[in-house]
């Protein structure tokens, strides 16, 4: 299925058993001068809205000349409240704002939004893809967070949200009322998809086989280092690795130096076709 030159991929499920509707929340940040480089849409992880890529990220990746978008998922942000919202109608939130964007787009996924992202890849042919930090699911990423933050991460198992540390998501670069001014805003996933992480079940094949880039840090107490691996080696590479850095890379100290690394590499991307 087309819709303004952007191939949209339906599954039989898709028509069967639709996903339902909902309103959307969508920030923009547009170069000033018109170019030919691709627009780029943030994908945040469970419990983040569009505002943690907002922060910096946005701003910067249109600065550099790219038009930056930055979305949030249903039951997040300023998006329509859906308890039982899913793995598979997160994705689709993606598809559709993907979509509606003026050019084939980069889709660039944080955390749990990475799986989102890595599912949304089977229904648009993305100009490429980048996953920052990636919760894939699993069992090892479970053990790490109960390891590190037990108290906090035991009540996800019976339906509640993360209660997340400051240690766990940032690093001691980041100043502390910084810090729980960020843990103040983070919300909760829906329960069917936050159970989905354990066993989120095979992905398809990337329509288009777009270029992957994955990037993390060896510190990042969500994410153990052999996850990140696995992770990478699922594209094909090796990850991107910005070591002292916490899981949310994206409002951390050092928030430049991953976005000016994904930057530059898309610049580096071969034309289209």
């Amino acid at each position: 299925m087309s819709q303004g030159g952007r191939l949209r991929i339906m599954r039989g499920k898709d028509w069967a058993d639709p996903v339902r509707p909902a309103r959307r929340e969508v920030r923009e940040a547009v170069p000033e001068t018109a170019g030919d480089r691709p627009p780029v849409l943030f994908v945040p992880g469970y419990g983040y809205g569009a505002w943690a890529f907002e922060e910096h990220w946005l701003e910067h990746a249109a600065q550099r000349g790219f038009p930056a978008y930055a979305m949030s998922l249903r039951g997040h942000g300023g998006s329509e409240a859906v308890p039982d919202a899913t793995l598979r109608a997160y994705a689709h939130d993606v598809v559709q704002v993907a979509a509606s964007l003026p050019r084939q787009a980069v889709l660039v996924g944080h955390g749990a939004g990475a799986l989102v992202v890595s599912r949304a890849l089977a229904r648009y042919p993305a100009r490429a893809g980048v996953l920052v930090a990636p919760v894939l699911g699993g069992a090892g990423v479970l053990a790490a967070n109960l390891r590190h933050n037990p108290f906090g991460t035991l009540p996800a198992l019976f339906g509640a949200r993360v209660r997340w540390r400051a240690r766990q998501l940032f690093s001691a670069g980041l100043p502390a009322e910084t810090a729980r001014g960020y843990l103040a805003r983070l919300g909760g996933a829906g329960g069917r998809a936050q159970w989905q992480l354990l066993r989120p079940g095979p992905g398809e094949p990337a329509v288009g086989d777009p270029r992957m880039l994955v990037l993390g840090s060896p510190e990042d107490r969500v994410v153990p280092a052999a996850a990140l691996n696995r992770a990478a080696q699922r594209y094909g590479g090796a990850p991107l690795l910005f070591p002292g850095m916490g899981h949310a890379m994206m409002l951390d100290a050092r928030w430049r130096e991953p976005i000016d690394a994904i930057l530059d590499w898309l610049e580096k991307l071969p034309p289209r076709g």
